[in-house]
């Protein structure tokens, strides 16, 4: 227990941790935190004969329950790379995780170095990868996804309020530097009509920034959390705005190759100004309320206002 003080934080948390290594027949010798958003505490577990595992806790028990069945079902579903999931539970309250860890380098870091080739490439994986998983989960309705008698399941809400509400909401958190825009922003989500599309897996975080790499070969996609049943056009609008617009300038090329993989996969989907708007403004404020930074290294706060706001204004032009 003594070797988790550092990694968590809270008495609880490290008992939750403590039981998740209790799986593990093999004696910890290093516990080192990993700095992997906010709702979730994360650390890499060494141990002394065998590799590695990642330990997660979360206060919010359903949220790590849901992720965890998603990683096994994404594994027995797709060709998208996800750890391994070793044990999950709760203990007093707090739910637990435990993974495999997994090598790679942090694409977030490396996806601005690479060739112009390469990053086209990961580009189309990413497009090829959603789309995939597009393919292979479908529910009966649009929301948050639990688990219901051990299956992924939705709130089984209808897109049209879903989405006006989610477009709403991530409107509202824009900072004041957003006003002038705001009530055609809001104009634009809450004119949508989009009849019942059908309702998809929104994993909202596929990015570069949560996949590791070896090389030119994704060997993981990690942050599953909290995921959602949308629309596959605002999956695609989200996925599209952080992988093509997020890193480097030239985002056409990028945007070009993402479309191109998602499309030999299945159908791209008509994406609308009012999936964009939506997508865009829920990628620019974190889970904390403060503005994401997009390029690699990260830009600064103003700097960041601007991208965002631009790429907003962007859109407004073409509606």
């Amino acid at each position: 227990m003594s070797r988790l003080t550092g990694a968590f934080d809270g008495e609880s948390s490290r008992g939750a941790a403590a039981a998740a290594l209790e799986s593990i027949d093999d004696a910890v010798v290093d516990v080192e935190p990993i700095d992997r958003g906010r709702r979730k505490q994360t650390a890499l577990a060494r141990f002394a004969n065998r590799g590695p595992v990642v330990v997660q806790v979360c206060a919010e028990r359903t949220w790590l329950r849901t992720e965890a069945a998603l990683l096994s079902a994404v594994r027995r579903r797709t060709f998208v790379p996800v750890p391994p999931v070793l044990a999950a539970g709760a203990h007093d309250g707090v739910a637990y995780m435990l993974t495999a860890y997994v090598a790679g380098d942090d694409l977030h870091e490396a996806f601005v170095s690479i060739g112009e080739g390469a990053r086209r490439d990961l580009a189309r994986w990413f497009g090829a990868a959603l789309a995939r998983l597009h393919e292979a989960f479908r529910f009966d309705g649009h929301g948050r996804l639990e688990l219901s008698d051990g299956a992924l399941a939705s709130d089984g809400r209808d897109w049209g309020p879903w989405f006006r509400d989610y477009g709403r909401r991530a409107i509202d958190r824009l900072p004041p530097a957003f006003d002038a825009l705001r009530d055609d922003l809001r104009a634009v989500v809450a004119a949508e009509s989009d009849g019942e599309p059908d309702a998809r897996l929104f994993p909202w975080d596929f990015r570069p920034g949560n996949a590791l790499v070896a090389g030119d070969s994704v060997t993981a996609v990690v942050d599953w959390e909290a995921p959602l049943a949308a629309a596959p056009a605002l999956s695609v609008a989200k996925s599209e705005y952080l992988v093509a617009d997020w890193y480097v300038a030239d985002s056409e090329p990028l945007r070009q190759a993402f479309r191109e993989g998602y499309g030999d996969v299945r159908p791209l989907p008509a994406v609308r100004p009012a999936h964009r708007i939506a997508a865009i403004a829920e990628s620019a404020v974190d889970s904390g309320g403060e503005v994401t930074n997009p390029r690699y290294p990260p830009v600064g706060r103003s700097d960041a206002i601007a991208f965002h706001r631009d790429a907003l204004a962007a859109v407004m032009t073409d509606t």
